[in-house]
C-alpha cells in the first residue's frame, strides 16, 4: 500500500493527533490501513517527553501535556510545522538508527532547498543552524516505535513565536537557543509542507 498523505489546513489539537497516530498504529499492525504522513500545526501547547525533568519547566502555569514520545520538553504552536508520521519498520529492516537518519536527511535536504544549511548533532537530537554564529534549533524530533512501527515525528519552526521558548528548557539544552526560519533567511515557505513530504518519501524509499 502506498504511504497516505495527509494535510491539515486548521490547527489540530494535540490530544486529537497522537490518538489518530496510536489508531493508525493499530490499523497499520493489523494490515487494515496504510502507513500515513500528516503535516499540520497545533495550538499553543507545551508537551513533555519521556525523559523530560520537572526542572526543565520554567514556568509552572504552562499548559503541559505528558506524551510518550522520546525526548524532553518541547513547544508547539502557531507559525510551526509539524510533520507526525505512521511507518512501519518491519518492512524497513527494524532499524530505528536508519530510520532516524532518514528523518535529519529529510529536514536538512529540504531547508538546503531553501538556501539554508543544517546539521545534525549526535549528543542533541534534533537539526540546528549556525546562525550569526550561534548555534540555534530549527527542528525537533520525537518518535515513538510500538510494534515495530514508528510514530510521533518532528516539528520545524517557520514563524513561531519563540518567546514561548522562555517558559521551558527546550529538549533540556541549557546553553543552546532555538530560531525559526523568517529569522535566518525571510523568504516564502508556504511550498515546505510539500517538500518535506517529497524528501521524506524519496529517502524512505531508498
Amino acid at each position: 500500500m502506498k504511504i497516505e498523505i495527509k494535510k491539515s489546513t486548521k490547527p489540530v489539537e494535540y490530544k486529537e493527533a497522537i490518538d489518530f497516530l496510536e489508531k493508525r498504529l493499530v490499523q497499520i499492525n493489523q494490515k487494515k490501513l496504510s502507513e500515513i504522513i500528516w503535516i499540520l500545526e497545533h495550538p499553543n501547547i507545551y508537551t513533555a517527553g519521556t525523559s523530560y525533568n520537572e526542572n526543565e519547566i520554567l514556568d509552572k502555569s504552562i499548559n503541559l501535556v505528558k506524551t510518550n514520545r522520546g525526548g524532553k520538553v518541547t513547544y508547539h504552536g502557531p507559525g510551526q510545522t509539524i510533520c507526525y508520521f505512521v511507518i512501519d519498520l518491519k518492512k524497513r529492516n527494524k532499524d530505528i538508527r536508519k530510520f532516524t537518519k532518514i528523518i535529519e536527511n529529510t529536514i536538512i535536504q529540504t531547508l538546503k532547498e531553501y538556501k539554508i544549511n543544517s546539521f545534525n548533532d549526535c549528543d542533541n537530537i534534533g537539526i540546528w543552524i549556525n546562525h550569526k554564529n550561534k548555534i540555534k534549533k530549527i527542528a525537533a524530533i520525537g518518535i515513538r516505535v510500538r510494534k515495530w512501527i514508528a510514530y510521533h515525528g518532528f516539528s520545524i519552526n517557520v514563524n513561531s513565536n519563540l518567546e514561548n521558548y522562555n517558559k521551558i528548557i527546550p529538549c533540556g539544552i541549557k546553553d543552546k537557543g532555538v530560531s525559526n526560519l523568517k529569522l535566518i533567511k525571510d523568504q516564502n515557505y508556504d511550498q515546505l509542507s510539500n517538500k518535506i513530504i517529497n524528501n521524506f518519501i524519496k529517502n524512505l524509499e531508498t
